[in-house]
């Protein structure tokens, strides 16, 4: 599969979210972007609002893609999501963390992983 970092990644994200809606979540936005940093995904589940980490590999040449997220990756998606709050004026809701991986080594079938509250 030939394939830019970029393409991977919006490919990725779609996925991640037709994975997130069957699995009932309700997509609120995608690409949030403050400043340098962005969110992936942001979606209700219930009364929850969620924040989700897409991480999409076309092989696990270097590991599962869920060990892209690093602590650093963690507190700038905390850092970003508190921000998200702040410039939406969202008060007292409660929030989770999410992260879903998409492994594209059988492009016509990839296999996603979802891990709800992923991190505090």
């Amino acid at each position: 599969m030939e394939i830019n970092h970029k393409e991977l990644g919006r490919l990725g994200e779609e996925k991640a979210a037709e994975e997130l809606r069957k699995r009932g979540l309700h997509i609120i936005e995608t690409n949030y972007h403050f400043g340098r940093g962005e969110l992936d995904i942001i979606a209700k589940d219930g009364n929850t609002l969620v924040f989700v980490e897409v991480k999409s590999r076309l092989n696990l040449e270097m590991g599962d893609p869920v060990y892209g997220v690093t602590p650093a990756k963690v507190k700038q998606i905390k850092k970003i999501a508190e921000l998200y709050l702040f410039d939406k004026g969202i008060e007292d809701v409660e929030c989770r963390f999410d992260v879903v991986t998409v492994l594209f080594e059988n492009p016509g079938n990839p296999v996603i992983a979802h891990y709800p509250d992923a991190f505090n």
